[in-house]
């Protein structure tokens, strides 16, 4: 992205603030940041008020990952910002903040079929302010950085005016802009600064800035999380609210519900009985009061045949692994060279993934004036507002959307069934409504991660990793997840489809090898169950596969499992250093029988990632987890503390996927529904933990989802050296699909 004085958008005027646009965006499409009384509006992007602070406008749905702190970070450092000083608040809807580098990750570049050119001017006028892919730093760094140096520089421009000197010779430290001996404060400064003239080039990385770069500076949401007073969506509290609570149907064809309103209407405190179709709902005037209603309510589903089982997922896995499947990457001929016998072969089971977020499914959402206020967790702002638009049978110009800080969340906030909940109950009751789930309504009714069946097949030759070929059988979960997160329009025009195979489905299937002979084919299973993003997406499952089977073959060629990898990765120089660094550090011994060792690598979202996992069985013969090493190269760090507490949070997320954190179905439900009994790691079986930073100076990759994919394999690869334990071949151990 280029920044010239075209692109950055400054404005001026006898305001008190000074506030600077990043983008290049055309004019016709002006900033809207709300300001307030004594601010003086010039931008979408940095505000500097009378006070000194530094405010910035933060375009990504804060969840856990840091980004808000990261992004202001990024802002205070090319600004020579006092870090005390600094603010941030969500920025709104606007094409300014489109996110397509987010799109491209989270869809794993199925979107490339429109030229880039278009595909990015499509995302900005549809405003698809996507939080997702691991994206956010990726994205938005440089229009950071580049609004933080505008403004620095029109700040020493208007120092330099009054003390006559050159303004390339004042330097902007801990909030003031100094020359010498003297200094001024930047809120002396903002005033003046927006009559100044952007320089070009832009002076990034001068006059004061970089003190901050790669430090651990404080979070800014912790104070709130740790005393309270952080509101999430269920917080929210309006004159004249009601809150709902809500019951799903099982899954499957819901025809509609039986519902004794007139038990629930007794029930006192209760205001209204909703019929969803497929869902039943009762508003109150609190929401246990209402889960009273319910109990009453009892909603029965009228369905039309059975719900999904554990069985049929099963078994409609395994018919399109029969099927020819489609070609999703191809180098030389891998069925002639896997003709013949002596081949070694294994096959793959991953269960159904759910996302278990700490904050159960909710949205407040307030009827006023032929119109709707829309607060929700949502990680697709624009895309909330149409639901709710749509639901309540409004124009979306009509509806106003406040994106809440996210209680977790690992992807669920792509989803809005709440938003249209909680919309079309507003809009019918013409009063604040807030719409909360259940912790058993929100694990029996989500968009799972997608169970996958694989078969593997490899020729070792000489020591030597000679074919290749996975067939991996999983629904496409990246179209039917672009339906109902992407523009219309887009969809239809540029995202791959029938033949091609599905590219977020397959992401991370593709092995980083250099292998003579490979063959990828994705065969598209059509499941009776919704899918959806959840935290390390696809790659959770087919990292798994390929570092386990990648494992499988190394054993089989009597070799050192890291040696092997080493060797096949000649042209992943930043790979190689993270699985020798990860090795160096765990004092890898060569993984052989009875050590307890294992590894195994990852690269995507544009960074790198090696795990070396140490097992043992207890007396029982139950497997323990020891430690996990990761050294992580992802590019320029901003903040060493925030990035070390993704890669741990990964590291106990991919522990998840292993242990449990997995869902069957029985009669259209699924099961379980709490999550004492989806065997999540606690605290007592968390491993001793290492992070490695490599050091780079690469640009920023993600960090968020990259640590959990290569957790399972390390482990599974370790406990496979222990003497009587079975291969695992299946996600999670106690759990096939």
């Amino acid at each position: 992205m280029e920044f010239s004085r075209r692109n950055i958008l400054v404005g001026g005027g006898a305001g008190v603030g000074l506030l600077v646009a990043w983008g290049v965006w055309p004019r016709a499409y002006p900033p809207n940041l709300t300001v307030a009384p004594g601010e003086q509006a010039f931008g979408a992007w940095l505000k500097i008020g009378r006070d000194g602070i530094v405010t910035v406008a933060v375009p990504q749905a804060e969840h856990g990952q840091g980004i808000a702190t990261t992004l202001a970070q990024v802002v205070a450092d090319e600004l020579g910002a006092d870090w005390r000083t600094v603010a941030v608040e969500p920025a709104p809807i606007s094409p300014l903040y489109a996110n397509p580098i987010g799109v491209d990750a989270l869809f794993e570049g199925g979107f490339d079929r429109l030229p880039e050119v278009v595909r990015t001017e499509w995302l900005r006028r549809d405003r698809v302010m996507l939080t997702a892919g691991s994206s956010s730093l990726r994205m938005f760094e440089g229009p950071a950085r580049a609004a933080a140096a505008t403004a620095r520089a029109l700040m020493a421009q208007a120092a330099a005016r009054r003390w006559g000197v050159d303004w390339s010779l004042c330097e902007a430290r801990d909030g003031f802009m100094t020359h010498g001996t003297q200094r001024l404060r930047f809120a002396e400064l903002a005033e003046a600064a927006a009559g100044e003239t952007v320089p070009q080039p832009l002076p990034l990385g001068s006059g004061g800035a970089g003190a901050l770069a790669g430090k651990d500076v404080p979070r800014l949401d912790s104070p709130a999380k740790v005393d309270g007073s952080a509101n999430f969506t269920a917080d929210i509290r309006l004159p004249d609210m009601v809150h709902v609570a809500v019951r799903h149907a099982p899954l499957g064809r819901t025809r509609a519900i039986r519902i004794d309103r007139a038990a629930a209407m007794k029930v006192p405190g209760v205001v209204e009985v909703i019929d969803g179709g497929d869902w039943g709902a009762v508003a109150a005037g609190s929401w246990w009061i209402a889960q009273k209603g319910l109990d009453a309510l009892a909603p029965q589903a009228v369905s039309a045949g059975t719900g999904p089982t554990s069985a049929a997922i099963a078994q409609s896995l395994a018919a399109a692994l029969k099927e020819d499947g489609h070609s999703v990457a191809a180098q030389g001929d891998a069925e002639s060279a896997l003709a013949g016998g002596g081949l070694i072969e294994a096959d793959y089971q991953v269960g159904t993934g759910v996302h278990a977020a700490i904050e159960p499914r909710a949205a407040v959402a307030a009827w006023r004036d032929g119109g709707l206020e829309l607060w929700a967790p949502t990680l697709a702002p624009e895309r909330a507002r149409t639901v709710a638009a749509e639901a309540a049978g409004v124009a979306a110009d009509r509806v106003v959307v406040h994106a809440m800080p996210i209680g977790g969340g690992f992807g669920i906030g792509l989803e809005h069934e709440a938003v249209a909940q909680a919309a079309m109950i507003a809009a019918k009751l013409k009063r604040p409504v807030n719409v909360q789930w259940s912790r058993a309504d929100d694990l029996r009714r989500d968009a799972w991660r997608a169970p996958a069946t694989a078969r593997m097949t490899a020729r070792v030759e000489q020591g030597r990793l000679t074919a290749w070929r996975a067939q991996i059988a999983t629904p496409a979960t990246g179209q039917a997840l672009a339906r109902r997160v992407m523009p219309g329009g887009m969809v239809r025009l540029g995202l791959k489809g029938e033949g091609r195979g599905d590219a977020y489905a397959m992401g991370g299937a593709v092995p980083p090898y250099a292998i003579p002979a490979l063959s990828i084919r994705h065969h598209v299973a059509a499941l009776p169950i919704p899918t959806g993003h959840v935290r390390g997406g696809a790659h959770v499952a087919n990292c798994f596969i390929t570092e386990s089977f990648i494992d499988e073959c190394s054993r089989a060629a009597g070799a050192d499992p890291l040696a092997w990898r080493l060797r096949l990765l000649a042209q992943e120089p930043r790979l190689t250093r993270c699985l020798s660094t990860a090795a160096s550090l765990g004092g890898w011994e060569g993984g052989g029988a009875g050590s307890g060792q294992g590894i195994a690598g990852h690269g995507f979202r544009g960074s790198y990632v090696a795990v070396l996992a140490e097992a043992h069985r207890d007396a029982n013969g139950r497997p323990i987890v020891d430690r996990l090493v990761a050294a992580v190269d992802c590019g320029r760090v901003v903040n060493p503390d925030i990035v070390r507490q993704q890669i741990e949070g990964g590291l106990v997320f991919g522990l998840a996927a292993l242990r449990g954190g997995a869902v069957g179905f029985a009669d259209g439900m699924a099961q379980p529904s709490r999550l004492g009994a989806l065997n999540l790691p606690r605290l007592a079986d968390t491993p001793d933990i290492t992070v490695e930073l490599i050091r780079s100076d690469d640009d920023p990759g993600g960090v968020g989802e990259l640590a959990v994919p290569p957790v399972a394999p390390a482990i599974a690869n370790a406990l496979a050296t222990l003497p009587g334990f079975p291969r695992i071949r299946s996600l999670p151990m106690e759990l096939s699909v």
